[in-house]
């Protein structure tokens, strides 16, 4: 546990250090969102049944946008070799990264889905139903993201092949969350999609972390 908050603190640290990397996907969600009433129609109703498709996609691709800069400082700087070949639990260490991940990703969509669901006219319920199902969600896009970043440590310009390895196993995620939103506006059961959102964040707890640390030693031989 010692480890695990000390290398917390030194990610957040680094954040903070360099905020770019951390204010650009979050820039990135909040102007992407903004523009659909501009590009789609401003009328309250079309909004409304399309919102939350739109919060949710533009959350993943936030989330992806900031997955490139997960490993690159440490292995720019050496210290994720270190990490490797250190007498410490390399999964323990992963899921360390993926934290401050999610404070700094996660968190800050979660807190700004309120504002941009008002800005699409989606009423207090299923606000509150879209902040529920980030809450539940952002944290298994992170790890299972986590998986993607670490399998393409060292790879120059792997913007692209990092989308096609995650954005297939987010499907789910999004397909559930929306879907729970959506019924949610009329009043209907979504105990189903939060059962299915709580089911994937428990294996990708339990799974993430190891088979992180098993591509990242495959990814540094």
């Amino acid at each position: 546990m010692n480890i695990y908050m000390q290398t917390l603190k030194r990610d957040l640290r680094i954040a903070i250090r360099n905020p770019s990397s951390v204010l650009n996907p979050l820039l990135f969600f909040v102007i992407s969102v903004s523009l659909f009433p501009l590009a789609i129609s401003p009328e309250a109703s079309t909004l409304m049944q399309i919102a939350a498709g739109i919060i949710w996609v533009t959350s993943m691709l936030s989330v992806l946008l900031s997955l490139n800069a997960l490993f690159h400082y440490d292995y720019e700087n050496g210290v994720l070799e270190q990490m490797v070949i250190s007498h410490h639990s390399l999964p323990l260490l992963i899921l360390s990264k993926t934290t401050a991940h999610w404070i700094l990703t996660g968190i800050p969509i979660i807190l700004l889905s309120p504002l941009l669901g008002v800005l699409l006219f989606l009423e207090g319920d299923s606000i509150k139903v879209l902040m529920f199902t980030l809450l539940l969600a952002t944290p298994s896009l992170s790890l299972i993201g986590t998986i993607g970043a670490s399998l393409i440590v060292g790879v120059k310009n792997s913007g692209m092949l990092l989308s096609l390895l995650i954005l297939p196993l987010y499907i789910p995620i999004l397909i559930f969350a929306s879907s729970a939103v959506s019924q949610a506006q009329f009043d209907l059961e979504i105990s189903s999609q939060l059962y299915f959102l709580s089911t994937i964040l428990i294996v990708s707890l339990m799974g993430s972390p190891f088979v992180s640390a098993l591509a990242l030693k495959i990814s540094l031989e």
